[in-house]
């Protein structure tokens, strides 16, 4: 076992990747952040509330996204499904998916097909905490990056979350 990010990292990581969405963010055209259940929540949760310290709360919109049945191995697994929070327009908006980590980039195409039924974006971008460049089956590739590693397909990344764990933590487990 090996610690990836410690809390201390990851705090300032989430700060990084709050100032990197907001130098992309424009009036021209409005701007969603969209967390993808369940783990993306945490992830997403934080990188809002810095966004709120720095611009008013009421200038991007924030939700939640469920993928439970747009998976592709929802056939083989018995997934318990989360709840949507999405209460607002994606037409036309740059949408910015978040999730804790990319590996295989299948939940971010689940992602993708579940966003069409709220409307077409203008844009999508992508953000992770951690991007697990090596072993992606499909082509798809984050715009804002907390951590690039390469991992063996063996080896699993954990991240932790004081909301359901001791502390944030990013470990991976060889």
């Amino acid at each position: 076992m090996k610690t990836i990010l410690s809390q201390q990292q990851i705090g300032l990581t989430i700060k990084r990747l709050a100032h990197q969405i907001l130098e992309n963010y424009t009036q021209e055209i409005e701007t969603v952040i969209i967390g993808i259940q369940p783990r993306g929540i945490f992830l997403s949760d934080k990188i809002v509330a810095e966004i709120n310290k720095i611009i008013h709360p009421s200038s991007i919109k924030y939700g939640k996204l469920d993928i439970t049945f747009y998976r592709d191995d929802v056939r083989t697994e018995l997934h318990v499904a989360n709840k949507t929070e999405i209460s607002f327009d994606i037409e036309n908006k740059k949408v910015v998916l978040i999730d804790d980590v990319l590996w295989t980039g299948r939940t971010i195409r689940a992602a993708l097909d579940a966003l069409l039924d709220f409307g077409r974006p203008a844009k999508v971008e992508l953000c992770v905490l951690i991007d697990r460049r090596f072993n992606r089956e499909l082509p798809i590739q984050p715009d804002y990056t907390g951590r690039a590693i390469d991992t063996l397909v063996s080896e699993k990344v954990k991240v932790m979350w004081k909301e359901n764990n001791d502390k944030d933590e990013v470990i991976l487990i060889q």
